[in-house]
């Protein structure tokens, strides 16, 4: 007995559904992909000051509009270290958990092998570090931090889980 292979042969329905649901789970891998990215160029928090001065702390870096200033995140671990507070060392682990999503995310959209649970993770583990230097820099005198990122973080992070499980449940 021989095995019809064409496309157009009849599938049976477990086999149908799985390949349904795989497809539709691929278109939607660049769409996750762009929305992590997307995180990475909102400002995570922003600070301003009571002098009227504000920054902008994003995952690569620091932005002071006026005077126009840009600090890398390594230029600022890697030259300006000493006395640095705890709140502000959790930024990069904020950021390692971003890149982890981002990778996530990548490989979904490369190989169409992604764990959306590890997206999420990452991202809400990232807006968690977040709002610790929000919180850091706002008891400050002359400070006030706003979470930015936190927000966009939980926002991008739940919407990539509850779509995707969403997508999986039907």
């Amino acid at each position: 007995m021989t095995t019809d292979t064409r496309e157009d042969a009849p599938q049976d329905s477990a086999q149908s559904t799985s390949r349904f649901a795989f497809s539709s789970l691929t278109v939607s891998n660049p769409v996750r992909l762009v929305l992590v990215l997307v995180v990475g160029v909102v400002p995570w928090s922003v600070q301003t000051f009571s002098t009227g001065a504000t920054t902008l702390l994003f995952a690569w870096g620091l932005l002071t509009p006026s005077p126009l200033s840009i600090t890398t995140i390594t230029d600022f671990f890697f030259r300006y270290t000493a006395g640095l507070p705890d709140y502000i060392l959790v930024w990069p682990v904020g950021v390692v958990c971003y890149v982890v999503a981002v990778a996530s995310a990548l490989s979904g959209t490369i190989f169409g092998r992604e764990d959306v649970r590890i997206t999420a993770a990452g991202l809400a583990l990232a807006g968690v570090t977040q709002l610790e230097v929000a919180r850091g820099f706002s008891v400050q005198p002359g400070r006030t931090a706003w979470p930015l990122g936190t927000v966009v973080l939980w926002a991008v992070a739940g919407f990539v889980y509850w779509s995707h499980k969403e997508a999986t449940s039907r």
